[in-house]
């Protein structure tokens, strides 16, 4: 029964911080186009997976998917990279440091409860 709860309340989370960065992400991609320069740089970036669930796996491209501005486009074979598409890349580095830090790390919280 705490363990069923403990996954509740990381569940909970997740969608909380979901819902935190589409608003972020909605925010900023409004703001891309409508600027009178646009100034984007698109790009593919590749981000090392330590989920190894593919429960996990595919609960992380879909979240990353449904956030504006970004689109999960393959996993590799060995799952171990998500290759995802991004509308404005400052460094492949903060893509990956946002998706591990914002949803990565709370998809491993729901699996571990």
């Amino acid at each position: 029964m705490i363990k069923f709860a403990s996954r509740i309340v990381a569940f909970a989370w997740l969608c909380v911080v979901f819902l935190i960065e589409l608003v972020k992400a909605s925010v900023s991609v409004a703001r891309a186009v409508l600027s009178p320069k646009q100034s984007l740089s698109p790009a593919v970036v590749a981000v090392p997976l330590d989920l190894k669930t593919d429960f996990g796996i595919a609960t992380l491209a879909n979240l990353v998917s449904l956030t504006p501005g970004t689109t999960s486009m393959h996993v590799s074979d060995d799952r171990r990279t998500l290759y995802v598409h991004v509308l404005d890349r400052r460094s492949d580095d903060e893509v990956v440091r946002e998706i591990k830090e914002t949803f990565e790390t709370r998809v491993q919280a729901v699996e571990a409860a």
